[in-house]
């Protein structure tokens, strides 16, 4: 009996349908796992889209290829059919006389052409590209299902990436034409993951390279070559030459079997050419996959069975990203491979994907046709959140140069002013009256912003308002955020007019009291709290230094006839202070003491001094203060050289002590000397 067209029992019948009802509840139910572990990596656009972008579902599409001559089972009835244009069934291996249905959101038979997979699954998903969204299409399969021919084609029959860089290159020349609100570039990147190693196709003399992920969390390759394209010939240029560098090796299926998975990149970056100058950014992958291999049947061996291990390996992988991201497990193995770690946008991310599952007809490939077609059944369950990658350039606004008197506010301008502008009687200088073209907006009451920020905002307020665009100070913000910012500017309004009101209401405190008549003034309590007067700012003077004398000294020079000799004296010193009119002053007698010497004990310091350098040791000049071991043997060559010296003053000609540190020597060591200190030379 055969395997489909066999009766179905009804109790034992399996159907793996999931129907629109089903899929939304689905939806819902995994809607917060998914949005935790897959997209919650995903970011909003830079330009304060505040809610979360909706969610978008991996659309999963079904080719079977048709048999291929000279294959084994060509001439046996084959294992999966169609039963319309969503959904297939494929014959039960536990029970051949049930079936199993699949439902996808395409299903293409063998008389499918590659026009009718390119426009029914792919081409809608590159309108995404131009509102600077990513995207993804990614061919699975066994090995000889026919992925890199659904992927690349054929001359005669181009497959999706010929296709899909033809539409997008004429796409970017129709929505960067001259005229147009934005500027459009394209660039490709091609390369390969083998062994666990990331080659770059277009310079295989790159090496491996390394996977990192930015800031934002955006999936980059650093040092992967870029080729601008402007044209299909300019891609073909590059493309043609590259994919001949793609690993590939013959097996007993498969006589150009791929041995690594490629990945197309293909970058849009546009650019506006008008005020505010946003640039969008979208990337479109296109992922051919090496197929999953029983080594069994392809008698691999050597380097052909360590390059099925690692594909297998990989793939795994890629299965168990696809169940953690459906069951919402807070981790989910995207690091566990470098092909996973490359899908993370295209699976559980910010990407609109897209998974073709090759499949091939005969029996020999059930077992891979099952195991697909169950992958395709997971993966469509994924909910990816596609956003706008936009952001500003910052860079083409010119700055501009603001006064004092714009970066501050009201209060601090008032400070920055100079004295002569300042009156007290008036309080509130008058205003030049602004005319329509020196109007600034409420932005320059924010003295809080940061000054680059707010200079940015002003040139582009400025340009604005300069190409007709009235009554737009706060630009086009969000809703949200341009509430916040008026009313921020109205509470600043509010600061200014209350720190107002109190200057006047302490200016008439300060005329009041000016009018009281002076009995009053001198009758006022001492606690009363008067207004602080303006004094002039006087600099402080240094204070004087006293030498304590040894109290022998000072009875010895009262017993001695000199007994006028004085080291301290007592000396009165008069302040005047201002009062509040400037005109009363006021003395206040203070005692205070200063240095004052006689001249005789100064003349005795300095002769004893003199005989220390001219009799001393090097010994006996270093117990004098300022002189140490080196300026002591110095005095004492010199004076062996030139003979005594005339006077303390020859100290500075013979460069042993400048001018300062010959007075501050005099001045330390008269006194000791004068007071018996020091002991003689001997």
């Amino acid at each position: 009996m055969d395997m489909i067209g066999g009766a179905k029992r009804g109790v034992g019948h399996r159907e793996i349908r999931i129907g629109e009802a089903g899929l939304r509840r689905q939806l819902r139910r995994r809607e917060m796992a998914a949005a935790t572990v897959g997209a919650g990596r995903c970011r909003l656009s830079k330009v304060g889209a505040v809610r979360r972008p909706p969610p978008a579902r991996v659309r999963v599409a079904v080719r079977l290829r048709p048999f291929v001559d000279g294959t084994s089972g060509a001439n046996d009835t084959p294992c999966v059919r169609g039963l319309d244009s969503y959904s297939l069934e494929i014959a039960n291996w536990r029970n051949h006389q049930e079936t199993l249905k699949y439902q996808f959101d395409a299903f293409y038979g063998e008389r499918s052409s590659q026009q009718d997979i390119y426009a029914g699954s792919v081409q809608p998903i590159l309108r995404h590209l131009l509102e600077g969204q990513n995207a993804s299409v990614l061919a699975y399969g066994p090995t000889g299902a026919g992925k890199t021919h659904t992927m690349l084609g054929s001359p005669e029959q181009p497959g999706v990436i010929p296709r899909a860089l033809m539409d997008l290159l004429q796409l970017t020349r129709e929505e960067g034409a001259e005229g147009r609100p934005w500027a459009l570039s394209v660039t490709m990147s091609y390369l390969e993951i083998y062994q666990e190693k990331v080659l770059d196709l277009l310079n295989p003399a790159s090496g491996d390279l390394v996977i990192r992920e930015d800031c934002r969390g955006n999936i980059l390759i650093p040092g992967l070559t870029q080729k601008p394209i402007t044209s299909f010939a300019d891609f073909e240029q590059h493309f043609l030459p590259a994919s001949r560098n793609r690993t590939v090796g013959p097996t007993r299926l498969n006589q150009r079997s791929s041995r690594s998975h490629a990945v197309l990149l293909v970058k849009v970056d546009q650019r506006e050419r008008l005020a505010p100058f946003r640039q969008r950014e979208g990337k479109l992958y296109l992922i051919d996959l090496a197929g999953s291999e029983d080594n069994r049947r392809t008698g691999n061996k050597g380097l052909r069975l360590k390059e099925s291990g690692a594909i297998n390996s990989s793939l795994f992988v890629l299965g168990k990203v696809v169940d953690a991201l459906n069951q919402g497990l807070p981790r989910v193995p995207y690091r566990d491979s470098k092909l996973t770690r490359l899908l993370q946008d295209s699976l559980g991310g910010s990407a609109h994907s897209i998974l073709i599952a090759n499949i091939a007809p005969e029996r020999c490939f059930y077992l891979d046709t099952v195991s697909a077609l169950n992958f395709a059944a997971r993966s469509k369950e994924v909910i990816n959140r596609p956003f706008t990658n936009e952001s500003l350039q910052l860079h083409v606004l010119a700055p501009v140069k603001l006064s004092q008197k714009e970066l501050v506010g009201p209060p601090e301008a008032k400070k920055a002013r100079g004295p002569e502008e300042e009156e007290i009687g008036n309080p509130e200088p008058l205003e030049p009256p602004a005319s329509a073209s020196q109007k600034f907006s409420s932005l320059q009451k924010l003295s809080s912003m940061d000054p680059a920020m707010l200079e940015r905002l002003l040139s582009l307020d400025r340009l604005l308002g300069s190409r007709g665009t009235q009554g737009t100070p706060l630009l086009s913000t969000p809703k949200r955020e341009r509430m916040v910012l008026m009313k921020t500017v109205e509470e600043k309004d509010l600061e200014i007019e209350r720190l107002k009101l109190k200057q006047k209401e302490l200016e008439a405190k300060v005329r009041a009291q000016e009018t009281v008549d002076p009995k009053e003034k001198e009758n006022c309590s001492p606690t009363m709290l008067r207004p602080l007067a303006r004094r002039t700012v006087t600099v402080a003077k240094p204070l004087k230094k006293a030498v304590v004398i040894p109290l022998q000294l000072i009875q010895e020079q009262a017993e001695s006839p000199n007994a006028n000799i004085h080291i301290l004296k007592k000396k009165s010193r008069k302040r005047k202070l201002e009062g509040l009119d400037a005109t009363e002053s006021k003395e206040k007698a203070e005692d205070c003491w200063e240095l004052q010497i006689s001249p005789e004990l100064l003349a005795h310091g300095r002769q004893k001094i003199l005989d220390m350098l001219n009799e001393g040791s090097a010994r006996d000049l270093r117990s004098l203060q300022r002189i140490g071991q080196k300026k002591a043997q110095l005095i004492v060559g010199w004076r062996e050289l030139h003979g005594p010296f005339s006077q303390v003053e020859d100290l500075e000609r013979v460069k042993v002590m400048s001018g300062k540190q010959l007075e501050s020597f005099l001045k330390a060591n008269i006194l000791g000397l004068a007071a018996g200190q020091y002991s003689s030379p001997s």
